[in-house]
């Protein structure tokens, strides 16, 4: 018999990797056969213009032209003291018409994959009584404070080191399950399917050359990352080598940088195939990114991460033998052909697949409907 559920799904366009994980998730609760009812909205909306001018928009300053600030901010806020009023102040931001939606849908469960309408959401319950599970997908490997919600009925984490750190934190056991960052179904498809066929696919539609190695660039969805020097180091590894970059904001085509051959693709929908059918991902090491690529067990090159959570991800790789993090440009060229060697490529693939959660989404669908009673 079909269940159908009441939620609201609550994202952030701060990065696209939190709409894609509720995406994955409402997928797989579809293939669970649960039919969702309700709304999903981008928490953004319910800002005022003087509270984004001081979130949002402070923010995409900070990644763009001062990173250094924005590690500072991480740092700060992630201090559990009295006087960090900053980390209080998202536990209202955008409280009227959150508050409005909420009377409205009266949900059964709210999906946040954002920890800020989680705060606010805990907030709201303690004021006006409403009841409905408030859940959140940490979709960062390590808990800063803004995600260790103890008010919060269930957290939904990375990896048991991100939860062992919500202990730490003050976090009760029950409140938290290890589930993985959600993915999109599409990611756990192509592990089913041939790595050679796809390969021998890519290379005849986009005219590569197939004894050469292949490095997909992850730049992030934000258009904050600028590629062109990891690019040129990438062309100057003394050794031929083959880079997709994603979304290009170059537009379509190729061009050649020393010995590398560098395709600018434009937005496409099967990424999954292209990270499956690469030997390397180098660049951002976003959440899902990272979540993606553990999961086909293809290592990364990190360089260049956010300052803070992107760093730890990239930590968190390099600890598990499932990547290597250039932390300055010199140390590119080196990093990216010891992970071409065959059997340093070998061993970072099985630890990226030691890690690897290919059924994150259902994972999180199915955590979530068990604490509904209903799994």
């Amino acid at each position: 018999m079909k269940r159908t559920l009441r939620a609201l799904f609550m994202s952030v366009s701060l990065g696209a990797g939190h709409d894609q994980a509720q995406r994955a998730v409402k997928q797989a609760f579809a293939e669970r056969g649960v039919e969702l009812t309700g709304a999903e909205h981008d928490s953004v909306e319910y800002l005022s213009a003087f509270e984004r001018s001081f979130t949002v928009d402070l923010y995409e300053f900070e990644l763009r032209y001062a990173p250094w600030l924005y590690r500072g901010f991480y740092w700060l806020t992630d201090q559990d003291q009295p006087w960090n009023v900053i980390s209080r102040m998202f536990t209202w931001l955008g409280m009227g018409a959150f508050k409005d939606e909420l009377r409205q849908l009266r949900p059964e469960v709210v999906v946040n994959s954002f920890w800020a309408p989680a705060a606010v959401c805990d907030t709201l319950r303690a004021r006006t009584g409403q009841r409905f599970l408030n859940t959140l997908i940490v979709t960062d490997y390590r808990a800063h404070l803004h995600w260790a919600r103890r008010d919060t009925d269930l957290l939904m984490v990375a990896s048991e080191e991100t939860r062992r750190q919500m202990l730490e934190r003050g976090v009760r056991p029950e409140q938290v399950e290890v589930t993985g960052i959600p993915i999109s179904p599409a990611f756990r498809e192509v592990l089913n399917l041939n790595r050679e066929t796809l390969r021998r696919e890519l290379v005849a539609e986009l005219g590569l050359r197939p004894e050469l190695p292949l490095l997909l660039l992850s730049g992030g969805g934000r258009g904050h990352y600028q590629p062109q020097e990891l690019l040129r180091e990438l062309g100057n590894l003394g050794r031929a080598v083959q880079v997709l970059v994603p979304a290009s904001r170059q537009g379509e085509g190729a061009e050649t940088i020393g010995g590398a051959t560098v395709h600018h693709l434009g937005f496409r929908r099967d990424l999954p195939r292209l990270m499956a059918a690469s030997d390397l991902v180098v660049g951002k090491a976003g959440g899902l990114t990272v979540a993606e690529a553990t999961a086909l067990g293809v290592p990364m090159v990190v360089y260049r991460p956010i300052p803070g959570q992107e760093e730890y991800n990239a930590d968190f790789l390099e600890r598990h033998g499932a990547g290597l993090w250039a932390r300055k440009r010199h140390d590119i060229r080196p990093l990216v052909l010891r992970a071409l060697d065959p059997a340093e490529h070998a061993r970072l693939s099985a630890g990226a697949r030691a890690v690897g959660i290919p059924d994150a989404a259902d994972r999180v669908a199915g955590a979530i409907l068990g604490r509904l009673g209903n799994a």
